[in-house]
């Protein structure tokens, strides 16, 4: 008799640890199994992240060639505001109205010289954009297009002050061409490293794309019904045809009706007997 109340207190325990380990299962293991491919009609697949294709290109790393950090960059775009600076005040001590030389051949110094202060004022633009945004691609290029118009003006200063002023001044003009030609040298190697950075980016991007085109249209294969005909429909037109040879009908402002326009006919006359 006592053995019974101790069976009963022994089905209690087990029945509250039952549910209490049930409780402490994890999800996972609870969730229902998958439901087999063309189960039910018409069903939504379900969202399924795609990993991206083995083919697929991430961006360079920092060791690649051309990678310069923020520092670096912003060194290269100091350096050259320093040598645009240089140049400027080499302008200044140009004087062309002194040189023993015709008016022609003046006038054609002054406009390489107005050009290539253009030029110079292109460089900084740019220059002072891309120290803010190192890793622009367009300011880069903008920088290295403005150098590219500087360098033969640049070069035809340094050879006509040599001629025409003295050829220690001529010397400095072409020292600060080779510095700039230098630092355009410097800034290639970068820009041709963000180049192909941003296209091996776009093609992985396209390359993604396009293996989610494909995965989703595995997926929603056999989904969607057979194409249903449309039905014919007949257009019914609401209108009248008139004859070209019939007179309009007017339409008087008054009841709305139409009057014909035609002359009534002749009545018929009586025979005489």
């Amino acid at each position: 008799m006592r053995s019974k109340p101790h069976l009963i207190s022994c089905a209690l325990l087990l029945g509250m640890c039952i549910p209490s380990g049930l409780a402490q299962q994890p999800v996972k293991d609870r969730t229902p199994p998958e439901q087999a491919a063309g189960a039910q009609a018409g069903s939504v697949p379900e969202t399924e992240t795609i990993p991206p294709p083995q083919s697929a290109q991430t961006a360079p790393p920092a060791s690649a060639s051309g990678f310069m950090d923020t520092v670096q960059a912003k060194a290269l775009a100091h350096k050259i505001w320093l040598t645009e600076y240089r140049i400027n005040d080499l302008l200044t001590q140009v004087h062309p109205e002194k040189w023993k030389m015709s008016n022609v051949t003046r006038n054609s110094f002054n406009q390489t010289v107005e050009n290539l202060h253009k030029a110079l004022e292109g460089l900084e633009e740019w220059r002072a954009q891309f120290e803010k945004r190192s890793d622009s691609m367009y300011f880069g290029f903008q920088i290295y297009a403005e150098m590219d118009a500087a360098l033969p003006r640049l070069d035809a200063v340094a050879r006509a002050t040599s001629q025409f002023e003295n050829s220690s001044l001529g010397l400095q003009y072409s020292q600060a061409g080779n510095q700039l030609f230098d630092l355009q040298q410097a800034l290639q190697p970068y820009l041709a490293y963000l180049v192909r950075s941003s296209d091996q980016l776009l093609y992985g991007a396209q390359t993604n794309l396009a293996g989610c085109q494909t995965k989703l249209g595995q997926l929603l294969k056999g989904q969607g019904g057979p194409a249903k005909p449309l039905k014919n429909t007949f257009v019914e037109l609401h209108g009248r045809r008139r004859g070209s040879g019939q007179p309009k009908a007017r339409t008087s402002p008054q009841d709305g009706k139409e009057k014909s326009t035609s002359k009534p006919d002749n009545k018929a006359e009586p025979k005489p007997q």
